[in-house]
């Protein structure tokens, strides 16, 4: 299939293009919009000059057009580039803000978190997005969407990752266009009366009165979860053992308001209102009922990037079905992404959610037909079956690069989940749709909401039991983004090899395969030939890693807590063997010494001074003396250590002119050995 031959998906993948482009290298505003407005001046005259819109000039210029829209619409995404953003007003010590909750985030172990609008800083208005960070134990924690509040405090940079391949929450928020946090209580802030309402505030206001009905219903603990993220968009309430459950087992977009959930939601909607065909305009009363009540139901499910992806999708899709025409599944796509991109979000493109999304529904609709060719079965179940399974396998090869490249791990019995829940998920959406509006209006029978219960009962049950076939879920792969762009590379070329046979598609998937395998090569010559000293960071605990070839030595004083940290580096290093060792006092290295002075503070005198120092559990030392004595070149504080113990030290490094590395500011101290 010639796919290139279809103009949405040439200027979808153009604006792709742009907006990666400008994303990673940063032009501004004024110079995108100068050449996107000069590029469509050209593609004007050109248009209405009356010249042939085949001419490859013509068709040039559309494209350098729309990448250069690609730029334009990303570096406007970016709030950072707007005059009025908050980061551009100049800073003083003492800053007062006015902000507004947009929305509430998952709580953390010690805070309840926000997004908030910011309207005003110190009495001038201004514009952006800002983390608000709420002590559990503060009276503030119950803030809600729209609550305005007043906060008197100095914004902080969000703190990136500080150990090698953690998940860096700072370039997660980034993508969210928020780049600072205030940490707030009750002695630096207070909420304002009588905020202004808005749109966004009223549909949270009645997705939290449904799930008030829904907690009332008497729902079990974990059935009420999975409701309110089948039909809310929120998965909060769920268990981390259930969440486990459903993400070992494969099924996790179940779970995730996706396209699966739309499409089933539009066919409900177009067998429902059939009767409005028979008014006069009644297609497109139709039509525009069901398009109101999807974007209704994507606002009441949280408008993720997977909900307004599907959304967008499928209202093209109801579009077509009013046409009553076939239409290219592949422009539907292809046009259902422009329009996300260019009109709502741009920055979505960078959402693993909208990866996802995307790669999964782009490999049903390609790779579904083929293995349709594959087998024919005679029997309608047996028909159906395979079906079912089809559509999981090529839902799973879409996946499964971005799978491993962001969580490293992959379900193999993902297709077994799928045959025994998805063919009953739409009398579970059905049904659950009815149950929901009879329990908002206090009309659901208690055998209702027993009946439905026990079929989501029934639902977590199928899941657990084939999340607890552990053999069969591969953990801790190694894979990074050259793997994922040459795994890609090698599955369009397989696909393309498929859908028609010849010499030159074969050697094109040779190559691919035998890249692959110099870059797999590669990669494990660098991992033997690699030796390095890190020191990690971890608050109240001392980590210390020796790396060795394959080979991980890992010196703490708290083995267990420290297993998550370490779990990352070996993925992320494609670490072979590990092994915990209790602290030690020193490290001889290849060209010098690494001493190591814990809360007893004791060092020897050696006639070779060692070349880093490393303070840990908060030794109570002179460190001028020492600095005296031991003349080291640099000194390393990790985060087992009291905060005014490192202050103190920084001080003293700053008046000795001598490095002083804060694992806690800097992040893991990494001295290569090689």
């Amino acid at each position: 299939m010639k796919l290139l031959q279809f103009i949405p998906i040439k200027l979808t993948l153009l604006l792709i293009l742009g907006i990666t482009t400008g994303y990673f290298f940063d032009m501004g505003v004024s110079l995108p919009l100068t050449l996107t407005l000069l590029s469509l001046t050209i593609l004007g005259f050109l248009f209405f000059g009356k010249k042939d819109p085949k001419n490859p000039v013509f068709g040039l210029f559309a494209a350098i057009t729309t990448l250069c829209l690609g730029v334009f619409i990303i570096g406007i995404a970016q709030p950072k580039n707007d005059v009025h953003h908050y980061s551009n007003v100049h800073d003083t010590k003492k800053e007062t803000w006015k902000l507004k909750v947009t929305q509430v985030l998952a709580p953390s172990s010690f805070s309840e978190r926000f997004v908030a609008d910011v309207l005003e800083l110190n009495s001038t208005k201004v514009s952006g997005k800002i983390l608000l960070t709420v002590p559990r134990d503060s009276t503030l924690k119950s803030l809600n969407v729209d609550d305005e509040l007043v906060v008197l405090a100095k914004k902080e940079e969000i703190t990136p990752s500080l150990n090698p391949h953690q998940f860096d929450y700072k370039n997660y928020m980034e993508l969210q266009g928020i780049y600072h946090q205030l940490k707030t209580g009750p002695y630096n802030s207070f909420v304002l009366k009588h905020p202004k309402k808005t749109f966004l505030g009223g549909i949270t206001t009645l997705r939290n009165t449904i799930s008030t009905k829904l907690k009332q219903a008497n729902f079990g603990k974990d059935e009420y979860g999975i409701i309110q993220a089948l039909f809310l968009g929120q998965r909060s309430d769920i268990s981390e053992s259930t969440y486990n459950a459903y993400k070992n087992a494969g099924a996790v977009h179940i779970l995730a308001v996706s396209g699966l959930h739309i499409g089933i939601l539009l066919l409900f909607l177009e067998f429902l209102l059939r009767p409005l065909e028979l008014l006069r305009k009644g297609k497109e009363v139709k039509l525009f009922v069901i398009v109101v009540l999807l974007w209704g139901f994507a606002f009441l499910a949280g408008l993720s990037a997977s909900v307004i992806r599907a959304v967008t999708m499928f209202s093209f899709v109801a579009y077509a079905l009013y046409l009553n025409r076939p239409s290219n599944t592949f422009n539907i796509l292809a046009l259902s992404m422009f329009f996300i991109l260019l009109v709502i979000n741009p920055l979505l493109l960078f959402h693993v959610g909208f990866q996802m999304s995307y790669a999964a529904v782009l490999a049903i609709v390609w790779v579904y037909p083929l293995l349709q060719k594959i087998w024919r079965p005679k029997y309608w179940l047996a028909k159906k079956i395979w079906q079912l399974l089809s559509v999981s396998i090529a839902a799973q090869l879409g996946v499964l690069p971005i799978s491993l490249y962001y969580f490293h791990q992959f379900p193999g019995l993902f297709f077994l989940s799928n045959i025994l829940i998805v063919p009953f998920l739409g009398l579970i959406l059905g049904m659950g749709i009815i149950v929901i509006a009879l329990v908002i209006m206090d009309l659901a029978p208690e055998q209702s909401i027993i009946l439905y219960n026990n079929m989501i009962r029934l639902m977590n049950t199928i899941i657990d039991w084939v999340a607890q076939q552990e053999a069969f879920i591969f953990r801790n792969i190694s894979f990074d983004l050259v793997q994922l762009v040459l795994t890609y590379t090698l599955l369009i070329a397989l696909v393309w090899l498929l859908h028609q046979y010849t010499y030159r598609k074969l050697c094109a998937v040779l190559v691919c395969i035998i890249t692959l395998q110099i870059w797999s090569l590669y990669k494990q010559h660098q991992t033997q030939h690699k030796e390095q000293l890190l020191v990690a960071h971890q608050t109240k605990n001392s980590i210390v890693m020796h790396r060795f070839g394959e080979r991980l030595t890992v010196y703490t004083t708290d083995s267990l807590s420290s297993a998550k940290i370490v779990t990352d580096y070996k993925i992320g290093e494609n670490i072979a063997a590990i092994n915990f060792q209790p602290t030690v006092n020193s490290f001889n290295l290849k060209n010098g010494k690494f001493l190591i002075i814990d809360s007893l503070g004791v060092y020897p005198q050696w006639d070779k001074q060692p070349d880093y120092v490393l303070l840990t559990q908060s030794p109570k030392i002179n460190l001028e003396r020492l600095i005296d004595s031991l003349q080291p070149k640099a000194v390393i504080a990790d985060g087992s250590n009291y905060r005014s113990y490192i202050n103190r030290w920084k001080a003293t490094c700053a008046q000795r002119k001598l490095p002083i590395h804060y694992t806690g500011e800097q992040g893991c101290f990494e001295l290569d050995l090689d």
